[in-house]
């Protein structure tokens, strides 16, 4: 059986793929407080390469699942040196050493790698070009990954939320239970994708490729893009959250929603664009065909409202 080691398990991927991966082996879920709600959990400041080193040597993963990473895109700007050590250093050490002990490693990337100006669906040999630091973090943290030698896999993904968290979703359902009108970017077009979609694809590709021989795996390691199929825009995203949202009771009326441009809501992290991935290489080597955005909605709203009717219930 596999010796699968999670990092990030308490994050919003985190979360879901300590739920979905058990299955493929033995799970090792490790976090900076050493508790994810699941168990058995590790303690690990993967900030620090002393204790990264010493998880690892401790733990000697198969497989190592890296869904720990630095978020907070503005902060990175101020924060340059913290989002370097998550998102490009950390992924260096995993790959270093995965190498050295003959594993595996599958990690996280984002649409951020690219520079957003674009009318297509970016593909994985599409030029990169990150507009801020977030997105030069973790566009070295693929290379050094790539670069390590070791059997990998890198998914891209974008527009992430989940039904726990700090996230869009949440954020819009917070305010339209506090305001009449709110005002959303209408520039901005991408395709939003839930956590446990991710944690599902991931499961079932790590399946697949893991079944496969060292030399196979290794001749399918590299870039895929994993997010929603069709897109939106940051405003269309939020009318449909309170559309469906007021449908399933979550919010008692849908406030009105203004659309703005970029400029209007200025903030330290330039964004892209034009964050649409081309999911065609995915499933080809997978065979992993991903559902619509607004599909994807619909399953965490639904989760959502259970879990606020057992709430109220009890």
């Amino acid at each position: 059986m596999k010796r699968i080691l999670l990092l990030g398990a308490n994050g919003q991927v985190g979360f879901e793929l300590a739920r979905m991966l058990p299955p493929l082996g033995d799970l090792i879920c490790a976090t900076r407080n050493g508790s994810a709600g699941v168990a058995p959990c590790e303690h690990a400041d993967l900030a620090d390469v002393d204790s990264t080193m010493d998880l690892l040597e401790r733990v000697a993963p198969d497989v190592i699942v890296n869904a720990a990473a630095w978020t907070a895109v503005d902060r990175a700007e101020d924060e340059p040196e913290a989002a370097l050590q998550l998102n490009a250093r950390l992924p260096s050490l995993l790959g270093a050493w995965a190498s050295n002990a003959g594993a595996a490693v599958l990690h996280y990337s984002t649409d951020y790698v690219f520079n957003g100006q674009g009318d297509r669906p970016w593909r994985e040999d599409d030029a990169t070009a990150p507009l801020g630091v977030y997105g030069q973090s973790k566009l070295a943290g693929e290379q050094a990954l790539a670069g390590s030698g070791c059997r990998h896999l890198i998914l891209r993904t974008a527009w992430v939320y989940a039904a726990r968290g700090h996230n869009f979703l949440l954020t819009m359902l917070r305010l339209a239970r506090q305001r009449d009108e709110l005002r959303v970017v209408a520039d901005q077009t991408g395709s939003p994708t839930p956590a446990p979609l991710i944690a599902a694809a991931t499961a079932a590709i790590l399946a697949r490729w893991l079944a496969l021989a060292d030399e196979a795996q290794r001749a399918r390691s590299g870039v895929y893009h994993l997010s929603s199929a069709g897109s939106c825009t940051w405003h269309q995203f939020a009318e449909t959250i309170f559309e469906r949202a007021e449908a399933c009771e979550l919010i008692a009326r849908r406030p009105t929603v203004q659309a703005i441009g970029s400029n209007e809501f200025p903030t330290p992290a330039q964004r892209p664009s034009w964050s649409v991935l081309d999911n065609t290489r995915l499933r080809e080597t997978f065979d992993v065909a991903l559902p619509d955005w607004q599909l994807g909605l619909d399953r965490v709203l639904s989760d959502l409202a259970a879990c606020t009717q057992t709430t109220t219930e009890n």
